[in-house]
């Protein structure tokens, strides 16, 4: 009698190999994933969120995502963390025209996070890799507030640490220190890390990354608190009575220039309801009074009705106040101005913004970007660049003007200081931006700029959050969004210059060349891999 002999079948089940599948994609999506989520705790770390802490796991994460990748890896894992980043961070600048720009400008931002990214890959490598990582990023940033079109350093890791620890250090070296510590800290985190678990696989310590973690991690935050000194509101000059005048526009977007007269009615009769409290005992006088940009669109050198008004509002309140006018001569392009108003001789002093806006207040390759969005026929002609320093003399003190844009970038608002400013104006507008975050982030840049220069900052706002910033960085007062309103408060003056204020753009090109000084190692490094590689082929 014969047995029957069944044939073993050894493929494994359908729903093992299924699971081995998914399993295998997992994997391959966690690097992806965990770069976008980097991204996404940048941008938590920044306001109206008080979460500046997140920028250290953030960058931890990064490191753990980019350390030991190859160079193609390295650009595409930064590519998506500066598409989690900026996608959410910037999404009002799609507010009034649509998704378009707003994508286009993500996906040409987030290029310079992923170059970051392949630069990050190339010295993870090296010794001490995370204080190169670090200066790495700093690279990045300074390349993307340069290029193209003058830069756009909205972003900068140093604008979401307002409220940090590491916030004195822009008193130190200005935004390129802050950030660097911040990132240098994040990355060292991810350093210690590391270093422990190999501890615990091998039950020895690597005393090269441990130190270099520890260092990483230490060094940030001891600089922060010795340069805690730098940071002080005490008046040197004396003080001054400010007023900021919030006025409100009639409505959101990008038509409220169509109301240009309600704007302006708005501020001279903020201003004017201030006179009268001054009168009636309810409000202390100011030395000076601020306006918002735009603040009149209405040409006053061209239109009689709009100078009236304003003689009007400033005869009222009786101070010299600074108001944000849009110029429009004959011929050329139109300026972005702000001018010192004398109640009793008029308009005197003039300051044009230096950098004006591209896509908002001129078009650069106009017939090509229509291709795309037919918006950019609302400006339908182009603001041009001031290019004298802004820094007006009112009632005894000399004011720093960085119009609203300008406040992002280093040289605008140092160039106000180092030319005697013993206050700052940041006057904005942005009605076209409704109530997204923009407002937040730009209040953050100007707290940031008041501890990097010792200076108390003043931003009038059309319809956002009007602020008054001490030179600590603390927020004195501050007004609701689209709320007509009118701060007034006593703020110091001073007029000492803070290391970063004297050493201008040093530190960062010090980190662009300690940067640029890895990137070389960690080619040189490739090559000499490369060469011996080659080698034994030859002899093999």
């Amino acid at each position: 009698m014969s047995a029957t002999v069944t044939p073993v079948d050894d493929a494994p089940p359908p729903d093992a190999a299924e699971h081995r599948r998914s399993v295998r994609l997992l994997r391959r999506l966690m690097r992806p994933g965990a770069a976008v989520l980097s991204g996404v705790l940048l941008y938590l770390s920044f306001p109206p969120r008080p979460l500046w802490w997140l920028a250290l796991p953030a960058f931890a994460l990064l490191g753990a995502t980019l350390r030991g990748r190859r160079l193609r890896a390295g650009f595409g894992l930064g590519y998506l963390a500066g598409l989690g980043f900026l996608l959410p961070l910037l999404v009002w600048t799609g507010e009034e025209v649509g998704a378009v720009p707003w994508l286009a400008l993500v996906a040409a931002e987030s290029l310079f996070i992923g170059a970051a990214g392949l630069g990050v890959a190339a010295v993870s490598r090296l010794p001490a890799w995370p204080v190169l990582a670090a200066a790495v990023w700093i690279l990045g940033e300074a390349a993307r507030a340069r290029v193209p079109f003058g830069g756009f350093p909205w972003g900068k890791i140093a604008f979401g640490q307002a409220d940090g620890v590491f916030l004195p250090l822009a008193a130190v070296g200005g935004t390129p220190v802050l950030g660097f510590a911040v990132a240098l800290c994040g990355f060292g985190l991810y350093e210690a890390v590391r270093a422990l678990r190999a501890y615990r696989s091998a039950r020895s310590v690597p005393r090269g990354p441990l130190a270099t973690a520890l260092l990483s991690v230490f060094v940030p935050v001891t600089a922060a608190l010795a340069a805690l000194p730098l940071v002080s509101d005490t008046a040197e000059d004396g003080t001054a009575t400010v007023a900021a005048i919030q006025g409100n526009v009639p409505r959101l977007g990008l038509d409220f220039n169509a109301q240009r007269r309600a704007v302006l009615d708005n501020h001279a009769r903020r201003t004017e309801q201030l006179a009268a409290d001054v009168t009636a005992g309810k409000a202390p006088r100011p030395d000076f009074v601020l306006w918002p940009e735009n603040s009149s669109d209405l040409d006053p050198y061209r239109n009689g009705d709009a100078r009236a008004v304003i003689d009007r509002a400033v005869g009222a309140i009786g101070a010299p106040t600074v108001i944000g006018a849009v110029l429009t001569p004959e011929t050329g392009p139109l300026r972005n101005t702000l001018i010192a108003w004398d109640p009793q001789r008029g308009p005197a002093d003039t300051y044009d913004k230096r950098h004006v806006q591209p896509f908002g207040e001129y078009i650069p390759m106009r017939s090509f970007v229509r291709l795309f969005n037919s918006d950019v026929d609302r400006v339908s002609r182009d603001f041009g660049p001031g290019r004298e320093v802004g820094v007006f003399d009112l009632a005894g003190t000399r004011v720093g003007l960085a119009t609203c844009y300008e406040a992002a970038f280093d040289w605008a608002v140092r160039d106000t200081v180092t030319h005697g400013a013993q206050l700052i104006d940041v006057p904005s507008n942005n009605a076209t931006f409704g109530r997204s975050e923009m407002t937040y982030q730009q209040l953050a840049m100007s707290r940031v700029r008041a501890v990097e220069h010792s200076r108390a900052v003043v931003v009038p706002v059309t319809s956002g959050v009007s602020a008054v910033i001490r030179p600590d960085g603390t927020v004195a007062q501050e007004t609701r969004m689209f709320t007509p309103d009118a701060l007034v408060a006593e703020v110091p003056l001073r007029s000492s210059l803070t290391p970063a204020t004297r050493l201008g753009t040093l530190p960062e090109a010090a980190l662009v060349a300690l940067a640029a000084a890895g990137l070389g190692c960690a080619a040189a490094g490739a090559l000499r891999t490369r060469r011996a590689a080659r080698a034994e082929q030859v002899s093999a």
